[in-house]
């Protein structure tokens, strides 16, 4: 969804390309450790959360018809693009929507523009209020850790009209594979600017550890449960 890349975003994103080629892999036991965890641990997430899984893609199914997985094209480790899962909380059309909501709404467009997201987003269906809200609606994402697509940790995974927003920042964000959690989602989701949360997916690449994993693992716990900066 949104528009596709400026010439001036595309080669930013180009550039960072480049230096990420060049720059050295440091693949260590703590890179073993983490990975080995995420497969562990989301494994067993995914046979605890699968009857619920279930039954909310059932529900969503029976209320328009419509395929209750959605998946999208997202930027992972080194700039590699992934299929990232999730449960629809959208109307089917919601990309048209999105488009004539952006071409008819100046305020809509400035806020799409700043955050990537819409305070109050016609197109999410009141079942996908709920799942958004309790972030049921990621759980399919433990595929994509299990496939290796994702950490349980790491910086949200973008869209590729995000990476402009980044700037040179974006070689940190592409150091470590996107997370299902990570430090913006304890630190106030969408109460945050965009700004801080590439900042905060700075911080993260540049001091990640397994005990600061497990740190944000535990606080996401509570923040789930408060939905502060959910939409």
């Amino acid at each position: 969804m949104g528009l596709r890349l400026s010439k001036e975003s595309r080669e930013v994103e180009m550039a960072t390309y480049a230096s990420l080629r060049h720059s050295p892999k440091h693949l260590g036991p703590n890179l073993s450790a983490k990975r080995l965890f995420d497969v562990v641990a989301a494994s067993c997430a995914l046979l605890f959360t699968g009857p619920l899984i279930l039954t909310i893609a059932i529900l969503i199914r029976l209320q328009d018809g419509a395929p209750a997985v959605f998946k999208q094209t997202r930027q992972g480790k080194d700039g590699r693009p992934f299929d990232c899962y999730k449960l629809r909380s959208m109307v089917p059309d919601a990309g048209a929507q999105l488009q004539h909501l952006l071409a008819t709404d100046p305020e809509a467009r400035r806020e799409w523009a700043e955050t990537q997201k819409l305070t109050n987003d016609p197109r999410i269906t009141p079942l996908g209020q709920f799942i958004r809200k309790s972030s049921i609606d990621e759980l399919p994402q433990l595929v994509n850790v299990i496939r290796g697509d994702m950490s349980l940790v790491g910086p949200r995974p973008i869209v590729e009209n995000e990476i402009a927003k980044y700037g040179d920042s974006y070689k940190h964000y592409c150091a470590v594979r996107p997370g299902l959690t990570g430090l913006w989602q304890v630190r106030g989701r969408s109460d945050t600017s965009y700004d801080s949360r590439v900042a905060m997916d700075v911080e993260y690449a540049r001091e990640q550890s397994f005990l600061t994993d497990i740190k944000i693992i535990l606080l996401t716990v509570p923040a789930v449960f408060k939905s502060k900066g959910a939409r």
